[in-house]
C-alpha cells in the first residue's frame, strides 16, 4: 500500500490465499487505486473484492483492463513504454519478463504484456518491478531518481538474488525493498543475504504490515 495525500494505492494485493498476509480485504477502506502488473492470480488476487467495495481505479495493461472493465470495473490501461497523467503525478508503465496469462477456470487466456510501474506520486518516485527477471531495459530507470524501487528477489518465476542485486546497480534508487519471497517454498529466499550483497543503496527489509515514511 501507498499512501500520499488523497492517494491510497495497492499494488498486486494478494492477500485471501496468502499463507504470510491475515488481513481481511474487507477490512482495507478508502483505496483510490489498485495497481496489478499482470494476470496472475496470486498478483490479481484481491482486486476485484476491494476495487468493488472501494470503487477505486484499476491500472494494469490494456488486456486485462479491457476485461476488468466488462466485469464493470473503473479502470485505466496503458501499455509498455507508456505514461499517465493522474491527480497526483503520473504513472509510466514498465517492462517486465514474466508471462501475463488469465487463468479462466479451465485454461489460460491472454492477460497481456506484464509489467512494472514507476509511479510518481506527490514529488516521490516509487518503481514496482512486478514479477521480472534480469533485463537491461532497468539501465534506463537510472535517470529516473527512483526514491524508492521493490524488486523480486524469490528466483524461479522472478530474478533471484544475484540478479536483483545486479538490477539494483541498473536502477541506481536511494532505497531498495526486496519482494516476492518465502510465500511459498520453491521461492524461499532469505533477505538479509540480498542486503548485505547490495552496495550504495539503502536496503529496507519490511514485515507484513510494517510501514515506513519517506
Amino acid at each position: 500500500m501507498i499512501e500520499s495525500g488523497k492517494v491510497k494505492a495497492l499494488i498486486d494485493p494478494f492477500i485471501s490465499g496468502n499463507p504470510l498476509c491475515h488481513t481481511d480485504p474487507a477490512e482495507l477502506t478508502g483505496i483510490s487505486h489498485v495497481f496489478v502488473t499482470h494476470g496472475h492470480g496470486d498478483h490479481v488476487g484481491d482486486t476485484r473484492q476491494i476495487a468493488k467495495a472501494n470503487n477505486s481505479m484499476i491500472v494494469t495493461v490494456f488486456e486485462l483492463a479491457e476485461m476488468l472493465a466488462k466485469e464493470g470495473f473503473t479502470v485505466n490501461s496503458m501499455h509498455i513504454g507508456g505514461r499517465s497523467s493522474f491527480e497526483f503525478g503520473s504513472v509510466k508503465m514498465t517492462p517486465a519478463l514474466h508471462g501475463g496469462g488469465v487463468f479462466n477456470g479451465e485454461f489460460f487466456v491472454s492477460g497481456g504484456n506484464p509489467c512494472g510501474f514507476l509511479i510518481d506520486i506527490n514529488g516521490k518516485k516509487v518503481y514496482h518491478a512486478g514479477d521480472t527477471g534480469l533485463t537491461m531495459d532497468m539501465q534506463l530507470l537510472a535517470d529516473e531518481n527512483v526514491d524508492v524501487a521493490l524488486v523480486p528477489i524469490g528466483g524461479k518465476y522472478t530474478m533471484d538474488i544475484a540478479d536483483a542485486v545486479r538490477s539494483i546497480g541498473f536502477i541506481k534508487p536511494k532505497l531498495v525493498i526486496p519482494m516476492h519471497y518465502n510465500t511459498f517454498p520453491v521461492i524461499e529466499a532469505d533477505p538479509e543475504e540480498f542486503k548485505k550483497k547490495v552496495i550504495g543503496t539503502e536496503v529496507k527489509i519490511m514485515s507484513v504490515g510494517e510501514s515506513f515514511e519517506i
